[in-house]
């Protein structure tokens, strides 16, 4: 058995799961809805699970796979995962910083658009899509921050790897966008000739 496969998925308060007749799993929380579409191979099961330690139980997914193929061995972790990161999402959320590095770098969200000056000639301006929320903060004497926030992981992040891309960290100074907490690998420049 895949060892992420086999774990179940644990419900929190809030959360529902429905499976649909064409393998659709929806998971209904206090946050959205989100919705994905599973391989037909993959058998997903909405019931109950019993801690083995504390005998309490749950409302759990489990998620099976037919046979030891590697295609369906390799999709069963793989929908598990999915599902998981979809329970997480409306009941929690997703949150990811970005940390603007440089002199006159600024950041400023307005109708959904994200408007960043990063050095160049022009300021560029990124639309971002309905289901992402952000925010930036300019603190004094302190780098933008962009903060983005969405019930989907890998909308999200997709979103972030974009707004990275405008202008990736160089290694001499360390400027660009990265992540908040992020480490940059640092080069030492030339020395001086004699």
């Amino acid at each position: 058995m895949s060892r992420i496969g086999k774990l179940p998925v644990i419900l929190p308060a809030g959360v529902t799961v429905e499976v649909a007749a064409d393998n659709t799993v929806s998971v209904k929380g206090p946050l959205g809805t989100l919705s994905q579409k599973v391989d037909s191979d993959i058998k997903v099961e909405v019931g109950t699970h019993t801690d083995a330690k504390t005998e309490k139980e749950f409302a759990a997914v489990m998620v099976s796979r037919p046979t030891n193929q590697p295609r369906h061995r390799s999709l069963h972790g793989l929908y598990r995962a999915l599902i998981n990161n979809m329970v997480i999402g409306v009941s929690k959320g997703y949150e990811i910083k970005q940390e603007l590095v440089g002199v006159g770098f600024k950041a400023e969200v307005k109708d959904g658009i994200l408007y960043m000056g990063l050095g160049y000639s022009h300021d560029v301006a990124l639309m971002l899509p309905a289901e992402v929320t952000a925010t930036a903060v300019t603190e004094k004497k302190g780098n933008p921050i962009v903060t983005l926030k969405s019930i989907d992981k890998q909308l999200v992040g997709q979103v972030a790897a974009k707004i990275r891309s405008l202008r990736k960290p160089e290694p001499y100074k360390g400027k660009g966008i990265k992540f908040v907490g992020e480490v940059i690998r640092r080069k030492a420049g030339k020395s001086a000739s004699k």
